[in-house]
């Protein structure tokens, strides 16, 4: 039995016609050629591939005389619409999958739309994979994405907004960037004199990472509540820390050089190795505060100021003490570092008293034999 095939001049299939399927490709050729009134050289298949044998022609298949383009022939099938809208980006080394209508859709008119809008698409490198190739940060680029996905600003704690807004900046992402530019604004240090508040020192804490020192040098956190933060590292050289709430906060490391503690309360906050040169700490409680250092890392506490301080049961063999100013009324009980001075002093003279009290009681006692020697000899 003899094969058919239907021809089309183009995939519109306007016009067509069966023909049997002869022994020879030329004869075929003839025989449409005839039909069309034109020379035809080739045939294709609707994924566009050329036919140069007979016998590969399968019964009843479907052939063109011109060939398909490749979007045409997509848009007859839905599926493949699909898989089509679906890319790799090869981002710093880093890969994501995404859609391209997820790149197009909530800013059209961004540089990072147009580079994969199929009306001003770019030539984008591509990498052996078939992954397109963009040299910017991936740690940023996620954040961005994740934006374009689901229209929210989410950033982890290990992530800078800034290198997030430089990022949206360069692909030119205008409602991502007033988002970006607020947040930096919001959790920028102030320069001017007015007091920090927790909520500011905390997101300084989230975009900075933990090993990292932070710069507060002559920052204002008068009465802030700082208590329960882990504040490693960080200088408060010259800082104003008057009234602040330090509860329980870990002060590892920190610098307080020249800083105002006057009133603070650090009561239980771990102060291994911090350094307090010239630091004034007038009315501070430091109670239950901890010094001790198992690796031998010393506080640098030389010439504190230390009135009125309230410090009971401090751990503080590990403290470097020289040169302490400490007077008034310091509360010393059980208190084993060198802020002792006032209750060695007052010791010291109660035994010189008791010790003049005994010799006047032994020159009595001699009086006393000689004046009862005397008598008897009378």
């Amino acid at each position: 039995m003899m094969k058919r095939a239907q021809i089309f001049k183009d995939t519109s299939r306007s016009k067509g016609k069966v023909f049997p399927v002869y022994q020879k490709v030329e004869d075929l050729y003839a025989a449409i050629g005839k039909w069309c009134g034109a020379s035809v050289s080739g045939l294709y298949t609707t994924d566009g591939a050329e036919i140069t044998d007979v016998d590969v022609i399968r019964d009843n298949e479907i052939l063109y005389i011109s060939k398909p383009h490749r979007s045409s022939s997509m848009q007859s099938d839905p599926d493949a619409d699909r898989c089509e809208d679906w890319i790799t980006l090869n981002v710093g080394g880093r890969t994501f999958c995404t859609a391209k209508s997820t790149l197009v859709a909530v800013e059209p008119e961004s540089m990072l739309a147009k580079m994969f809008d199929s009306k001003h698409r770019w030539e984008n490198t591509i990498d052996r994979s078939g992954a397109y190739l963009l040299d910017r940060s991936p740690e940023y680029f996620e954040v961005i994405l994740g934006y374009l996905r689901h229209r929210q600003l989410i950033i982890g704690p290990s992530v800078n907004p800034r290198g997030v807004l430089e990022e949206a900046r360069f692909f030119g992402l205008d409602s991502l960037m007033e988002k970006l530019e607020t947040l930096v604004e919001e959790y920028q240090p102030k320069t001017d004199h007015t007091p920090l508040t927790r909520r500011e020192v905390i997101g300084a804490l989230l975009v900075n990472q933990t090993n990292c020192e932070l710069r507060f040098q002559g920052m204002n956190f008068s009465g802030a509540d700082l208590s329960r933060l882990d504040l490693r590292y960080i200088n408060f050289k010259l800082a104003n820390l008057s009234g602040c709430d330090l509860t329980k906060a870990n002060l590892n490391s920190c610098s307080f050089e020249r800083a105002n503690l006057t009133h603070a309360v650090m009561d239980g906050a771990n102060v291994q190795g911090v350094k307090m040169l010239c630091c004034n700490a007038e009315g501070a409680s430091m109670k239950g505060c901890n010094f001790d250092d198992p690796s031998g890392l010393k506080a640098n506490m030389e010439e504190l100021r230390l009135v009125r301080l309230r410090s009971v049961r401090s751990q503080s063999s590990g403290m470097q003490r020289e040169r302490h100013q400490i007077r008034g009324d310091a509360h010393a009980a059980a208190y084993d570092t060198d802020c002792t001075m006032t209750r060695s002093k007052f010791v010291f003279c109660s035994a010189l008293v008791f010790r003049i009290f005994i010799l006047l009681q032994i020159f009595m006692y001699i009086v006393l034999v000689q004046s009862f020697l005397y008598c008897v000899c009378l």
